[in-house]
């Protein structure tokens, strides 16, 4: 179902989705009450799966409705649509929040509209994605029984912890870091694929969720233990030894991977700085971002864990690193906050 005040939209949004073989657009509605009114009118068995709703729109918005749509039975698994703008990103944030599974920021009629190839890219990537984890029986990334593996044990205590993620990863990181406690004793570095702006309001996401505190980086601070620092949309985030520490080093050099900021600069940078005593953690993603950075972490000596399949949107990030034999443990983004616990020699529980 098609959520959106613009007739332009809905009817451009059909005919891309009617195109792919594995979609069908079984409503439209130009507003949060008519959406509601046209799913209640549904037979249950008739009702969309998936609800690509905007968030701003007249009569009722998206957020609005977001809570109606969701005590429906059954419930649909619902993807807003925000604007690029400061304002779009934290009602996307806040959206998570209260249910949505994901988000996609509408483009700009200056970056090609919704013609965009990269956001038809990005969204049929998105629905694809959840729609694999409904059917599996899930509308979030959840738990599953650990690995047979035993627990993980590095041979060196980690300096730092560097995180990558793409498409599913504000979900995936919310898990993770609502599972860790908030004495982690080294600094958590998160680079997560998202336009300026958003990036802002996923660190304020994450840092309302009760782990370690949470903010976006800023060139050349100290990074502290016991803190979360996410790369700002549009710059790669690099990692420098410092004495007594680490430090923060914002960059705007070419993209890698068509993405910046981009995973394997970080994961690069954070090996040398800490002469490969780190972890990383690869989580849902499309492409092969951080496939390179964990090369250079494992050789160094560093460790790596991941996401495994089921618990993945898309298992193309945490798959590369797999299948190219680097990862140390893999399990769904929870299970691997209990990895990086017992790595660290911390209890379950949450510090204050």
């Amino acid at each position: 179902m098609l959520c959106d005040d613009s007739a332009t939209v809905r009817g451009i949004m059909t005919r891309l989705l009617d195109a792919e073989p594995d979609f069908k657009v079984v409503a439209a509605a130009r507003d949060g009450a008519q959406a509601i009114a046209a799913l209640q009118a549904l037979p249950p068995e008739q009702r969309p799966q998936l609800v690509l709703l905007d968030l701003e729109m007249p009569v009722m918005d998206g957020m609005t409705a977001l809570p109606h749509l969701l005590r429906l039975r059954p419930a649909p698994t619902v993807i807003v649509a925000s604007a690029l703008t400061q304002r779009g990103a934290a009602a996307a944030m806040a959206a998570l929040r209260a249910g949505a599974v994901d988000y996609v920021p509408k483009p700009t009629a200056a970056g090609g509209g919704i013609a965009d190839p990269a956001f038809r890219t990005e969204l049929l990537a998105k629905l694809r994605g959840w729609a694999r984890m409904r059917r599996l029986g899930s509308a979030a990334p959840a738990a599953a029984p650990p690995p047979r593996d035993t627990a993980l044990h590095l041979a060196r205590p980690p300096r730092a912890i560097g995180i990558g993620s793409s498409t599913g990863g504000p979900q995936a990181l919310a898990l993770l870091v609502r599972n860790l406690p908030r004495n982690v004793a080294v600094p958590i570095i998160i680079v997560q694929h998202m336009p300026a702006g958003f990036t802002t309001m996923l660190a304020d996401h994450l840092n309302r969720l009760g782990g370690p505190p949470a903010s976006e980086a800023r060139d050349g601070e100290a990074l502290l233990p016991g803190r979360i620092y996410v790369a700002p949309g549009d710059n790669h985030l690099l990692v420098e030894a410092q004495a007594g520490g680490l430090k923060a080093v914002l960059s705007t050099a070419a993209p890698e991977n068509f993405c910046r900021p981009a995973v394997d600069p970080m994961l690069r940078s954070l090996s040398a700085a800490t002469d490969g005593r780190a972890l990383a953690v690869m989580l849902t993603g499309m492409g092969q971002d951080g496939l390179q950075g964990c090369r250079a972490l494992t050789a160094a000596g560093g460790t790596v864990m991941a996401q495994d399949e089921a618990s993945s949107v898309v298992w193309g990030m945490p798959g590369a690193v797999a299948k190219a034999g680097l990862v140390k443990w893999q399990g769904p983004p929870d299970a691997l906050a209990g990895q990086i616990r017992q790595a660290l020699g911390l209890e379950k529980g949450r510090a204050a």
